[in-house]
C-alpha cells in the first residue's frame, strides 16, 4: 500500500513548488466522481496523500504532526421541528430554521480532535460536529439555538450523514497518510469537498482541498433533471400516473 501511495502521489509531487520554511500537503481521493444508481448502497472513499517538508526531511526533535480530513457536502437550508406531547398526542411545537447547514459532514483524524486543537481553532476551521457554523435565524436565544443544533446534529448522525472518526487517519513514517470514510446510500448529490489539515502543537501548518462530484445516473438522473427543469410538467405527470395506477389497481381488484 505504501508503494502504491507513493506511485499515485509522484506526479503531483513533481509539480509542487515547496516553500522554504513551510510543509506542503499533496492530497488525493480514490474517487472524484461517484454515480448513484438504483442499486447504490453506499461507497467507501479512500483519502490519502503525502506531506512535503522543506528540504525533503521530516523535522526532528519536534512533536509528531497530526492529519485531519474533513469531507463536506453542499450546504442547504434546514428546518428543525421540536415535538411536544399535548394531551397524550405528539405535535410540532417550536422550530428553528438554518440557512446553510452542510448536507453531509465527515471528519477523520489521527487523534481525537479535542486533543489536536483548542476550541477556538476548531471553531475557525469547523473541525468537529460541535464546531459547525449552521447559520441559525436571527433573534433566537442562544440556549435555544444550542438545543436545536444538538438535535439537528443528532438526527444527521443517526442517518449516517454526520460522522466523526477519531484515529481513522494512519500516518506512515511521518510523511504518508491515509483514511477511509463511508459514503452512505442516502447521501445527497452535488459538489463535495475533501479538505486536509496538517496540524502540529495546535497550529494549522498547511491545508489543501480536493473536489468530489456525487451525481445520479441512469433513470434516477433523468427523473431528477425532469423534476428540476420542468417542475410543473413533472408534477402533472406524477399525478396522472398515480391516478392511472390507482384506476388500474381498482379494475384488477373488481375482476378478482
Amino acid at each position: 500500500m505504501r508503494a502504491r501511495l507513493l506511485a499515485l502521489a509522484a506526479p503531483m509531487l513533481m509539480a509542487q513548488t515547496i516553500p522554504a520554511d513551510k510543509p506542503v500537503l499533496v492530497p488525493d481521493v480514490s474517487q472524484r466522481d461517484i454515480e448513484i444508481a438504483y442499486s447504490f448502497t453506499g461507497a467507501e472513499l479512500l483519502l490519502f496523500g503525502a506531506i512535503l517538508y522543506p528540504g525533503g526531511r521530516t523535522p526532528r526533535g519536534e512533536a509528531p504532526a497530526d492529519i485531519v480530513v474533513v469531507v463536506k457536502g453542499p450546504t442547504q437550508p434546514v428546518l428543525v421541528r421540536e415535538k411536544e406531547k399535548v394531551a397524550g398526542i405528539w405535535v410540532n411545537a417550536h422550530s428553528q430554521r438554518y440557512s446553510s447547514a452542510p448536507s453531509f459532514y465527515a471528519l477523520a483524524s489521527s487523534r481525537p480532535i479535542e486533543r489536536i486543537v483548542d476550541e477556538r481553532t476548531r471553531a475557525i476551521y469547523e473541525l468537529g460536529l460541535g464546531s459547525l457554523q449552521l447559520s441559525p435565524g436571527a433573534g433566537t436565544i442562544s440556549a435555544v439555538q444550542e438545543r436545536f443544533q444538538r438535535g439537528l446534529v443528532d438526527l444527521k448522525r443517526r442517518g449516517g450523514l454526520y460522522v466523526e472518526a477519531p484515529q481513522a487517519v494512519e500516518i506512515t513514517d511521518g510523511v504518508l497518510y491515509r483514511a477511509r470514510l463511508t459514503i452512505p446510500a442516502r447521501v445527497p448529490v452535488g459538489r463535495f469537498t475533501a479538505e486536509t489539515f496538517l496540524i502540529r502543537d495546535g497550529r494549522v501548518l498547511a491545508a489543501a482541498v480536493r473536489d468530489i462530484d456525487i451525481r445520479k445516473s441512469g433513470f434516477e438522473r433523468f427523473v431528477a433533471r425532469a423534476a428540476e427543469r420542468s417542475s410543473i410538467l413533472y408534477g402533472l405527470t406524477a399525478v396522472a400516473l398515480s391516478v392511472l395506477l390507482g384506476w388500474t389497481a381498482g379494475q384488477i381488484a373488481r375482476r378478482v
